[in-house]
């Protein structure tokens, strides 16, 4: 008997035959024969040589991507082929989380001068209403997690951009104080639309690639908090240079744009793509399934019909343990069959729910994100002020133009953290290699914000500069956080990405308070943020990146 991929085979010439139908050609396939002889064969040894060749990079970015046979996921990104399905998933993955940012950031780039003046705001209510908008996609981070594995990421994507874009379509109607927090609140939906972004990409490609995806959608999408700071003013100041419009009426007017645009996008996804490589989000086992159902082998397979989290965890430091990596990093074909057993997603129990919220590997990553992504979220909103209060000459637009450097500096690190430790752990197969990589930029990022702080720069180029080093690390850590959160509990990646997403947003709302009660000393704020981000990362170190399973 011979076994591949998990599946056991009566005799060669029926793996040879299967290899031929569901594996690229070229491919070194380790085959273990029972009991005694173990080798391995090429599928093409005539081009053997081209089978070690540097792969095009052009190509895999447009090809249709090489797929696991087992799980059915992309093994490559193509990024530029949206006709192919997975390029498609990947292109709305990030477009998606993209134009939330549209509606979710659009107020800071005017808030300071045009909406405060109209709505004669103090300075405590503008805190006030950066932090209300933190809220609402806190609690519904918390909950798109569960949605996802329970009814699919693509069905919780749309919803979420959909039920955002109403209140944006309604923010003519804001006249006080009390009016803008509560559409902030519900605005503040949009920002729940990464935890399904992450969740689909995850669903789509393999873990050669996954760190690059997640980080790749993530990254292009957060892109949109900056490109806000650059198309909010512009759009205002056409709307009353060339449209006449009153600055009081041009700023309502101003977010029909993101509205329209939000819900073309959704309405998109929704047409164009499907919920999982196999289809219909009920139809996420027929891959597994598939492969015990082919006439041309006789072999054996356990579809998964459910999967214990909590018995997962209950297995912890348990007697002879071994870690999911462990299992990861073996070779031989016996192991496949039960990576993707591990990684069937099912409806999770609320049992199952708080083991893995509350599981140590979880609250590991949820205090370095509510750290990273948190202090991006808080030193969004203050950015545009901070420029303007130092440097008085620049005005609100240059100002806010200057601060959409900060977001759009996203498109470049957040998915370099990804795609770096993705080549660590290609090179060590270790997970712990992912952690430390994670730690040493959240540390970096903490000396950058103390750097800024304390220094509190008078001169353009040092203020630029370090809010440049700043992005580095500090965005890099975010691609790098959710390059490890597969790792965790594949089998209920939607809680643990839902759990970690929402840290983001808490730490988001910590550190807008710290902000709120240092009013206009963001230099102060800044450095007791940097103080905090060091402090975190150094305490969840020692935690294992992901649990201890029972051998």
């Amino acid at each position: 008997m011979a076994s591949i991929y998990g599946l056991h085979y009566t005799n060669t010439e029926a793996l040879i035959q299967f290899s031929h139908q569901h594996l690229p050609r070229s491919t070194f396939i380790p085959v273990l024969f029972r009991p005694t002889v173990c080798f391995a064969f090429e599928l093409n040894p005539i081009n053997l040589k081209s089978s070690h060749m540097a792969p095009n990079f052009l190509r895999l970015l447009i090809a249709s991507p090489e797929i696991n046979p087992i799980n059915q996921k992309a093994r490559s990104i193509p990024i530029l082929n949206p006709f192919n399905k997975y390029g498609r998933v990947f292109f709305f993955s990030w477009l998606g989380f993209f134009v939330a940012f549209l509606s979710w950031y659009s107020f800071p780039p005017l808030l300071t001068v045009t909406i405060k003046k109209d709505l004669h705001l103090s300075q405590t209510d503008i805190a006030n209403s950066n932090i209300i908008a933190l809220l609402a996609t806190l609690l519904v981070r918390f909950f798109s997690g569960p949605l996802c594995d329970r009814y699919g990421p693509r069905l919780v994507f749309v919803g979420i951009l959909l039920a955002g874009a109403i209140p944006t379509a309604m923010a003519g109607l804001v006249t006080n104080i009390h009016g803008l927090m509560a559409l902030r609140f519900f605005i503040g939906i949009l920002g729940a639309s990464f935890v399904p972004c992450q969740v689909w990409t995850t669903g789509y490609f393999d873990k050669n690639v996954i760190g690059s995806a997640n980080a790749l959608t993530a990254g292009w999408g957060n892109a949109g908090g900056g490109i806000t700071y650059y198309v909010m003013p512009a759009v205002f100041d056409s709307l009353v240079q060339h449209s006449g419009l009153a600055p009081h009426k041009a700023w309502r007017v101003a977010y029909i744009v993101p509205f329209i645009i939000i819900v073309v996008v959704a309405l998109g996804m929704l047409f164009t793509c499907d919920d999982t490589p196999s289809g219909k989000w009920a139809d996420r086992a027929m891959p597994i399934a598939r492969g015990s159902s082919d006439s041309s082998i006789q072999g054996e397979i356990d579809t998964p019909s459910s999967v214990s989290i909590a018995k997962d965890i209950n297995n912890i430091n348990e007697k002879h343990p071994q870690t999911i990596s462990d299992i990861e990093s073996q070779s031989d074909g016996t192991t496949y069959l039960g990576l993707a057993n591990s990684e069937f997603i099912v409806p999770p129990t609320t049992k199952e729910i708080m083991h893995v919220v509350i599981s140590p590997q979880t609250f590991a990553l949820f205090g370095v994100y509510a750290c990273s992504f948190g202090t991006e979220l808080a030193v969004n909103s203050i950015l545009g002020s901070f420029y303007e209060r130092n440097f008085p000459h620049l005005g609100q637009t240059e100002a806010g133009e200057w601060a959409a450097m900060f977001g759009l500096l996203n498109v470049l690190f957040r998915p370099l953290g990804g795609i770096i430790s993705d080549l660590i752990y290609k090179k060590t197969q270790s997970v712990w290699a992912k952690k430390i990589w994670l730690i040493f930029l959240g540390v970096a990022a903490g000396a950058h914000l103390i750097a800024i702080g304390v220094s509190n720069p008078k001169t353009e180029a040092t203020m630029f500069g370090l809010f440049v080093g700043l992005a580095v690390f500090m965005e890099a850590a975010n691609g790098a956080n959710f390059s490890l959160v597969p790792h965790v509990y594949p089998a209920a990646n939607g809680i643990v990405s839902g759990t970690v997403g929402a840290a983001g947003n808490l730490g988001g709302i910590i550190f807008s308070i710290i902000f709120r009660y240092n009013g206009t000393h963001y230099d102060r704020s800044i450095w007791i943020i940097g103080v905090i981000c060091i402090v975190v990362n150094m305490s969840v170190f020692w935690i294992r990146p992901v649990p201890t399973l029972h051998k």
